[in-house]
């Protein structure tokens, strides 16, 4: 079902300082920041040849890694996407098993302009899964 590696996401108290620190320290190419207010989230993609690191910060109070911050202060990795073929074919078949979707349930349009999901982090071993029609 799942594919490849999407993107790794990590949450920074400073998107700016943070993404500055990888074009100078480690020579990256940063995309441009794009606030997601439906996410409560500011984000930039580090390019990598095999995949990407998506840097996060809160948008807004009301932002659902805000919590995510407070226990990690300094940060730290928030989820890993995959990419898959068919988002709502992944979706019932993940469901049928006793996966745990985020929400309603219902794909959301992502960083990427393509649908997302996540699933439970308790279901996947303490780590959070995100989804992305490929």
């Amino acid at each position: 079902m799942i594919g490849r590696l999407n993107h790794v996401a990590l949450v920074v108290p400073d998107l700016a300082k943070a993404a500055e620190a990888y074009r100078q320290q480690l020579g990256a190419k940063v995309s441009a920041p794009q606030s997601l207010p439906e996410q409560g989230v500011t984000v930039v993609f580090i390019e990598l040849p095999n995949t990407k690191i998506e840097l996060m910060e809160p948008f807004g109070a009301a932002s659902a890694i805000r919590p995510f911050l407070e226990k990690n202060p300094s940060g730290g990795m928030h989820h890993l996407c995959y990419e898959v073929a068919d988002i709502l074919a992944a979706r019932e078949d993940l469901m049928a098993k006793g996966a745990r979707i985020i929400g309603d349930g219902d794909p959301k349009i992502g960083a990427h302009g393509k649908l997302v999901l996540f699933l439970h982090p308790k279901d996947f071993f303490g780590t959070l899964i995100e989804l992305e029609q490929a």
